[in-house]
């Protein structure tokens, strides 16, 4: 019996009779072929022929069970745009190394295909300008979909760098951030600046955080200009002999 012949034997029996698995089972194997084949079309692009089968197996498997006897079509005819969808999805959805948008992957294969039809053309390969013409896109989309491309597949970062020694990628990423070294001066300076009266905190929050002169302080706090020279020096005063002090490099912090 062919494909056909065995699902409408199948759908003729009731819905709990052992010999439905028996007959699917073997509708699915005479058929485990004809989706390895449409799996290979798809080899080469970077993924495992194995993962393919996988898909296409997995795709005939539903193909069977959504077959519909009563419809007199053949199987094959059913069977192969959905095997061929699953493929096509596969490398939509999870074979890129990054999310990219499903629009954004059909362009990147015109762009290939257009790429090599007028390079053949014209003896040469297409600006990008030719490029974007040909396939009615602007160069900012064309450059954004190049860019795209880059990303299909992510180099690892455990990849020695040649240009580095073979030292691994991962290994020439980041660097230390210059301010972690201020992060302990800085809590001690909150500690010290809570401690200091009000009134020469404030004064010292207006000079180092609002960048105001000592005549524009002055008049917001009420004083003289030469009042506040005196508390500003006798703040500061506090702050470098109080225990626990902090080195030059931290500027106050900004009290809570």
């Amino acid at each position: 019996m062919n494909t056909e012949q065995l699902l409408r034997q199948r759908a003729d029996l009731p819905a709990r009779h052992p010999g439905r698995t028996r007959l699917r089972t073997r509708a699915i194997e005479e058929n485990l072929p004809m989706a390895n084949r449409l799996a290979r079309r798809y080899a080469g692009r970077g993924e495992l022929l194995d993962d393919l089968r996988q898909v296409a197996a997995l795709a005939l498997i539903k193909a069977v069970d959504g077959y519909d006897p009563g419809r007199q079509s053949p199987f094959a005819a059913y069977a192969v745009p959905t095997i061929l969808g699953a493929l096509k999805r596969h490398f939509r959805d999870t074979a890129w190394g990054m999310r990219v948008p499903r629009s954004a992957q059909e362009l990147t294969r015109e762009v290939g295909t257009a790429t090599g039809e007028l390079s053949q053309r014209w003896g040469r390969a297409p600006t990008p300008e030719e490029l974007a013409d040909h396939l009615h896109v602007t160069i900012d989309a064309l450059q954004a979909v190049i860019g795209a491309g880059q990303v299909y597949h992510l180099a690892s970062l455990n990849t020695p760098s040649s240009a580095r020694g073979g030292v691994d990628r991962i290994d020439l990423l980041g660097g230390v951030d210059p301010h972690y070294s201020h992060v302990d001066d800085r809590l001690t300076v909150r500690l010290l600046l809570a401690a200091l009266p009000l009134r020469e905190r404030r004064i010292l929050t207006l000079r180092y955080y609002g960048h105001l002169t000592q005549i524009q302080i002055a008049a917001e706090v009420g004083v003289s200009q030469m009042h506040v020279s005196r508390l500003l020096k006798q703040a500061l005063t506090r702050l470098k002999v109080a225990p626990g002090r902090v080195t030059n490099n931290a500027a106050p912090n900004r009290p809570a």
